[in-house]
């Protein structure tokens, strides 16, 4: 009797863990963030101030059409890249990382810091306003996962393990990010 409980509790969780998986969902063609459609408030780190902006909606294929594939997978299919192959894990150029899919300023260079993961890592987002987060508990754990506001691209997830002022680590997928060095 024990063996075959333990037996459908694997089953169950091996059911749980596809369902949830990202992968295993199924080609979709409706717009993605679509229930989140008008304008937001975002921060312009050229302007230096708050701008109003439009959320960025298109369906999966035009996506796929936009983004080369390893981006296409960590944004839009919650991938995450192998660390230390990323191209800004070890970035130390002044400027700001920007969305990869719409180009909404996400850090600031002056925010970033070695964490030791192999990932880029900042201790704050440019504003609060730029990024939204979601539970995430696939992988059989609860993390925070940080998605762009305005397209809703999968960035990384941020954790409480981070140094001061915040004591947050905000790991980020470079392949989720572009760099725009400053002038």
């Amino acid at each position: 009797m024990k063996k075959h409980r333990l037996h459908a509790a694997l089953v169950m969780a091996v059911l749980v863990l596809f369902s949830i998986s990202p992968g295993c969902a199924g080609k979709r063609e409706a717009p993605v963030n679509a229930e989140k459609a008008g304008p937001i408030k975002v921060y312009s780190y050229e302007r230096r101030d708050f701008v109003m902006s439009e959320k960025i909606i298109k369906t999966e294929a035009e996506w796929k059409k936009q983004l080369p594939p390893e981006q296409f997978h960590v944004l839009r299919e919650k991938g995450t890249e192998q660390a230390g192959t990323g191209k800004y894990a070890y970035n130390h150029e002044h400027g700001v990382y920007r969305c990869a899919g719409c180009g909404l300023d996400l850090f600031r260079s002056e925010d970033k810091y070695e964490s030791g993961t192999g990932w880029p890592s900042f201790f704050a987002p440019i504003s609060p306003e730029n990024i939204a987060t979601a539970a995430d508990n696939s992988l059989f754990s609860r993390r925070t996962e940080v998605l762009c506001r305005r397209c809703g691209g999968h960035l990384g997830h941020v954790f409480e393990d981070g140094p001061k002022p915040t004591g947050l680590r905000y790991c980020m997928n470079s392949a989720a990010l572009d760099f725009a060095a400053a002038k």
